[in-house]
């Protein structure tokens, strides 16, 4: 979390020396596709009585976003499989993966400038399949969350920019293994985008 709070503050400075306003206009459309890497926060739960940690995960990432007035648009965050593996007090347990799709309004900051901050709130669903390990059959439950976004756009063309930006989702799924339950995972990651934004 403090990180999300140290690009909020990084993305208010930018829009503080970007410049007089110049709007994202209604009815404008975004296609952006680029990386992005989720990374659960440190310590996830416990698990069977041992402690959980849960490592990152990279994967392609798409968004769609329609601007319903000036400045503020609705975006759809997808991308293919995330995949983790599941450590219990260090050792290996399981691996499994996911889908994070995330529904944000975000408000652009208005700028002359070639970069354009953002900050987007929205609500985060990810669903967890293939999950695998030796000691039987694992399921983890689908999760519903808040997600916070921020982060800028840095114009290379008139209809292009490349995007750099920060999230952070409220993600916890309760697990049971041979269906008896065995604790939730507490996975709440930073998800850190690098992607080529283009401009209909």
């Amino acid at each position: 979390m403090k990180r999300m709070v140290s690009a909020l503050a990084l993305t208010s400075a930018l829009a503080a020396l970007a410049g007089p306003a110049l709007a994202q206009q209604q009815g404008d459309w975004t296609v952006g596709v680029g990386i992005a890497n989720v990374n659960p926060k440190s310590g996830n739960g416990t698990l069977a009585g041992a402690a959980a940690d849960i490592d990152d995960g990279t994967a392609l990432s798409l968004t769609v976003e329609y601007f319903f007035r000036d400045n503020w648009g609705v975006e759809l965050l997808a991308a293919s499989p995330f995949e983790h593996d599941v450590r219990l007090n260090g050792a290996f347990a399981a691996s499994a993966k996911q889908l994070p799709p995330t529904l944000s309004v975000n408000y652009h900051f208005p700028t002359a400038g070639k970069v354009k901050p953002f900050v987007g709130l929205g609500l985060n669903y990810t669903t967890f399949f293939e999950e695998e390990t030796a000691l039987g059959t694992l399921d983890l439950d689908d999760s519903f969350g808040v997600a916070v976004n921020a982060g800028a756009d840095y114009q290379i063309s008139d209809t292009g920019a490349l995007r750099f930006n920060v999230r952070w989702m409220d993600i916890d799924t309760d697990a049971t293994l041979n269906g008896a339950s065995i604790g939730t995972a507490e996975i709440d990651p930073v998800v850190v985008n690098l992607a080529y934004v283009h401009r209909f």
